[in-house]
């Protein structure tokens, strides 16, 4: 749409009287995105971080708009930093490239959105900032090493009714949703395009965000089907991988053992045991098989394990299943941490059930679980190990892959949040974990019985997003070539 009176106005240019406003609305913003993210965030403020920045934009010169999102995004992410660093221990420079890449890719969709704007096209500019972040977090989670790991999505894990929409679009859907929201009431305050104009674009975008919350609501309505009792164990340990034939090892099976006694007596089917939770060889493992297959057949239940097995000259991080002794090898190892184990490539559902196994990271690979789901898994269940600080987070992108999917996630990790969450995302039991301490919780998770729309046409809504950019970059090249768009 074009709205020619606003073309003829005069360009507005950055003034003096603007660095205060300027500089005001980074600090905001970059506050409002450091608490917004992170490990922990406060999900209302990621949809309200870019609102300072883009309410200034256009009352600013390009350079100063540019910079102002820049810096936002950057400090806002700092902390990021220490957790690539020292936590995860990936290498400086593609710590410090994903932040700035990000925070320019930020930058340049404020600019283009202040364009448009300017240029008369808010239908164009409500589009931009929300399908361009979508284009480049699927980039992200297809090229980089993380998978999905670096989104917005997660910030919104525990808004039961919106995050219902990822069961249509994956978590980009949610993603466009934070960004959504921020570009509509920037366009609804600009006074300087007409009145109806201005609430026409912003209603629709609100609109938007008032349907994808009105699914919630009818999803979560929905009755739960027939429930399978799980329970989530994480003994206390030493601080390294344990070997299974040692003392400490020993030590370890005869709790674990009085812990399931203790869970199966309260109906359990299933329990699930940590990531790593034992280091074992070919011919050390019958020290934990026999003991664990024993009272697993006893009690009629099955025992999921997370393992470091060494066969022959190859270590794989696996999921055990006790009794039937069925191994998945974890397909998708952490870069750097996990780098002298070989990745599994094979699918493994509990015999005689429909729950699958997936170890820790494969979590953060929406495909994988969308796989899971497609062979027939209503069920996940999931041996892990987090890193203390990304407990929160972590177990959250996992209960997101749940909802996107239509299947139930049972995660045990060390170090990290026993969490057990139905097909849309409620959190049915929690608890944190420590290697000083032992934890078990039970909680009866339904059985999904239909398919996701996602779960069906994957990242469906990538390809939208990528349609929905490329119609807004056109509006803006063909502003720029009349004369109207990208002022200085």
């Amino acid at each position: 749409m074009t709205i020619k009176t606003r073309a003829e106005s005069p360009p507005r240019t950055f003034r003096p009287a603007n660095a205060l406003p300027a500089a005001a609305a980074t600090a905001v913003s970059a506050l409002l995105w450091k608490f917004g993210t992170g490990m922990h965030p406060w999900p209302v403020l990621a949809a309200l971080a870019p609102l300072p920045v883009l309410l200034i934009a256009t009352r600013v010169s390009a350079r100063t708009a540019f910079a102002a999102a820049f810096v936002s995004w950057f400090v806002g992410a700092i902390p990021y930093l220490r957790y690539f660093l020292a936590t995860v221990e990936q290498p400086p420079l593609s710590s410090i490239i994903l932040l700035t890449g990000t925070a320019a890719v930020y930058a340049g969709l404020i600019l283009l959105t202040r364009a448009l704007i300017r240029s008369g096209r808010p239908g164009a500019a409500i589009l931009t900032l929300p399908s361009g972040w979508v284009v480049m977090e699927y980039l992200i989670s297809v090229g980089g090493p993380f998978g999905a790991w670096w989104s917005l999505a997660y910030t919104q894990s525990e808004v039961l009714p919106m995050i219902q929409v990822a069961a249509l679009t994956g978590w980009l859907g949610l993603s466009f949703l934070i960004m959504l929201i921020p570009v509509a009431l920037a366009a609804l305050f600009d006074t300087a395009t007409p009145t109806r104009t201005r609430i026409r674009c912003a209603a629709a975008g609100l609109i938007t965000v008032i349907a994808a919350f009105g699914y919630g609501f009818w999803q979560l309505s929905n009755s739960p089907g027939a429930t399978v009792p799980v329970g989530l164990v994480a003994v206390s340990q030493p601080e390294d991988y344990v070997p299974v034939d040692s003392p400490d090892g020993r030590d370890m099976i005869t709790r674990v053992a009085a812990e399931v006694d203790r869970l199966a007596d309260r109906g359990a089917k299933a329990v699930v045991l940590p990531e790593k939770s034992w280091r074992a060889t070919e011919s050390s493992l019958p020290t934990l098989a026999a003991p664990l297959t024993e009272l697993a057949t006893r009690r009629n239940v099955h025992i999921i394990a997370g393992v470091l097995l060494t066969r022959g000259d190859a270590t794989v991080n696996a999921a055990i299943d006790y009794p039937s002794g069925v191994v998945y090898e974890k397909h998708y190892l952490v870069p750097g941490l996990e780098s002298d184990l070989r990745p599994g490539t094979s699918w493994t559902q509990v015999p005689g059930t429909t729950w699958s196994l997936a170890v820790c990271f494969d979590l953060d690979r929406p495909a994988l679980v969308r796989a899971n789901r497609a062979r027939g898994a209503t069920l996940l269940l999931v041996p892990a190990l987090d890193f203390r600080e990304d407990r929160w987070l972590h177990s959250r992108m996992a209960v997101l892959r749940g909802v996107e999917s239509g299947i139930g996630v049972a995660r045990a990790p060390q170090l990290g949040q026993l969490v057990a969450s139905d097909a849309h995302g409620r959190l049915l039991a929690t608890a944190d974990t420590d290697i000083t301490v032992t934890r078990s919780v039970l909680a009866d998770i339904p059985q999904p019985t239909a398919e996701t729309l996602y779960a069906r046409f994957g990242d469906w809504f990538a390809a939208l997003s990528a349609l929905l950019f490329t119609i807004a970059l056109t509006a803006a090249i063909g502003g720029y070539r009349a004369g109207k768009g990208l002022p200085t």
